[in-house]
């Protein structure tokens, strides 16, 4: 029996991304934000999960994560610029507050880059 340690952390998160979903939802007037992470790079999207549908959407692969932000660096300030991104597109279509879904990761390092970002461009949660 070979052992697929990638396989066998692909299904923890799954996992604990159900558990978290157990408790939350988005709706039309508070959508869930959903945080995806690779190992290079961050998106998150706003879902309204009674349509069931994106209503926003922000990667790092789109924006220009370059952007030095105060004490960050790297992957770490790109999560940030992407996070203030996503909040300036949700304000353009009149969203100010949100659900926080982590996706089933630890709420550290990118992905709370990526929360302090959104609340920075003005979201709340």
């Amino acid at each position: 029996m070979t052992l697929n340690i990638s396989a066998e952390r692909r299904r923890r998160r799954a996992t604990r991304h159900k558990r978290v979903l157990k408790k939350i939802r988005g709706t039309a007037d508070r959508p869930r934000l959903v945080v995806f992470r690779s190992l290079k790079n961050i998106e998150g999207q706003l879902v309204d999960d009674d349509q069931g549908a994106t209503l926003v959407g922000v990667s790092t692969l789109a924006i220009d994560g370059n952007d030095e932000v105060e004490d960050l660096s790297g992957k770490m300030a790109a999560s940030y610029t992407a996070g203030k991104t996503l909040a300036e597109k949700a304000k353009a279509r009149g969203i100010t507050s949100i659900v926080f879904d982590r996706g089933g990761y630890r709420f550290h390092g990118r992905v709370k880059a990526f929360a302090e970002g959104a609340r920075a461009g003005g979201l709340k949660f």
